[in-house]
């Protein structure tokens, strides 16, 4: 069956065919869902000291950095939760921007870069490619600690100075990445390979008829499939956790242990700046930073959607029916199952993401020419959707707040250097909906 052919089949004996719908009538996101945020509390079924720790990593997740604690010398912001609250805590990127104030927060000398926003996203900028031409693609931090005094230490005779951003970008340079949600990011880890490569496989031929590859992006020492980061760059909670303490704060850590920027006058405290502790202290309190923020995604329950809002409980059903005609299921998996764990909480659990947790190619449209392990500048980890109900900001860089031109975004067509998106033939089904029917896809995404 040609991918065309497939394409008509589906439209004739799945869609309906919209009734009475008002030519005046277009369908728009109903934005952001109001109530409450159905998310951010510990799962359920926790036992033993799971739920202290849980407790403890949701303590430290708060946590402002000082100077003494290792904030710095480079750092984006100086707490987990600043980049991830929206709805709740272990979220994503919050209404009001906190990089904006922290930037000058203690007498600091930065100055807010011009894609750092107030009504913003949270952002983290990568530069694709060094000044000799060859690829570079690491977190540069928008920010530095000279001039910062915050009462546990002065940096008023660091040295260093933040990149030159606004250079970078003249010279289209700079892309960026938005904090992704950790809800049910728990239950995502304990997803075996298995799963994930099975589901890849199925509805082979469907697949294959609209284009749809995608693949895994591997680790590189152990060739198991990783599952976290934008690109599905990072295996674990705990190589996560501890890669962001470093890159987005600049604490150094059990796993990252050499500063980014070593000049010795901006340096406060010892190197690793957060080890687990070895004298004598037991229980939570005994663990490093990153171990309690690991602890806390993976006790975070998932997010809870709502079964009426917004449209009611009928266009939400018809929305989600709808979702998997188009062919969005395709990639956006509703639901994979974790394998047994030794946290019962854990174990042979449903995790309802609608992702496949593989990379796809996204085409030119989106591509941000980063190769991150082996997805290639093209390529996305398929973003699970639970949540997406109470979320502000879309896609890797957070370019839009309103849904339609997310999804308006997964089409583009290849050029000299990218294929073309993975998702063309989702995109031009779902615009072949009606108006009613395309709201009830909206209101479907935004129940979630």
């Amino acid at each position: 069956m040609t991918r065309l052919n497939a394409l008509v089949v589906i439209v004739v004996s799945v869609l309906l065919v919209a009734v009475g719908a008002s030519a005046q009538f277009f369908a728009r996101d109903p934005g952001v869902r109001p109530g409450p945020a159905g998310a951010g509390r510990m799962l359920d079924g926790l036992t033993g000291l799971q739920p202290d720790l849980f407790t403890a990593g949701l303590e430290e997740f708060q946590e402002s950095d000082p100077l003494e604690e290792g904030l710095g010398p480079r750092f984006n912001l100086d707490s987990c939760v600043g980049c991830h609250s929206q709805p709740a805590i272990g979220g994503t990127s919050p209404a009001v921007n906190p990089q904006v104030e922290v930037a000058t927060a203690f007498g600091a000398l930065n100055v807010v870069p011009s894609f750092i926003t107030l009504d913003g996203p949270v952002r983290e900028a990568r530069f694709k490619h060094k000044p000799n031409g060859t690829r570079d693609g690491g977190v540069h931090a928008l920010f530095v600690v000279s001039g910062r005094n915050d009462g546990t230490a002065d940096a008023s005779g660091c040295p260093i100075s933040q990149d030159d951003f606004e250079g970078q970008l003249a010279a289209d340079n700079v892309i960026f990445r938005i904090p992704t949600p950790t809800f049910g990011a728990g239950l995502i880890e304990q997803i075996p390979d298995s799963t994930i490569l099975a589901n890849r496989t199925a509805n082979a031929a469907l697949k294959a008829a609209f284009g749809i590859s995608g693949r895994p992006n591997r680790n590189g020492n152990d060739g198991t499939i990783a599952r976290f980061g934008w690109k599905a760059q990072n295996k674990s909670l705990l190589l996560f956790s501890g890669e962001a303490y470093n890159v987005e704060m600049g604490i150094t850590n059990e796993l990252f242990q050499t500063e980014r920027d070593e000049t010795p006058q901006c340096q406060f405290t010892p190197v690793p700046n957060n080890l687990t502790s070895s004298d004598g202290t037991t229980g939570p309190d005994a663990l490093s930073a990153i171990e309690k923020f690991a602890f806390f995604m993976r006790f975070l329950a998932p997010p809870r959607p709502s079964p009426d809002t917004p449209g009611g409980a009928a266009s939400i059903g018809r929305g989600r029916l709808l979702f998997g005609a188009v062919g969005c299921t395709l990639c956006h998996t509703p639901v994979l199952r974790t394998g047994p764990s030794t946290v019962e909480a854990l174990s042979d659990k449903p995790a309802r993401l609608f992702s496949d947790l593989l990379v796809h190619g996204m085409g030119p449209g989106l591509a941000d020419d980063i190769v991150q392990g082996q997805a290639g500048g093209d390529e996305f980890r398929t973003a699970p959707l639970w949540g997406l109900g109470k979320r502000i900001f879309f896609l890797h860089d957070g370019r839009t707040t309103d849904l339609l031109e997310a999804i308006w975004a997964h089409r583009s067509l290849g050029d000299l250097r990218f294929r073309s998106s993975e998702a063309n033939g989702v995109i031009d089904l779902y615009y072949t909906l009606s108006q009613s029917q395309k709201q009830d896809v909206l209101n479907f995404l935004r129940s979630l």
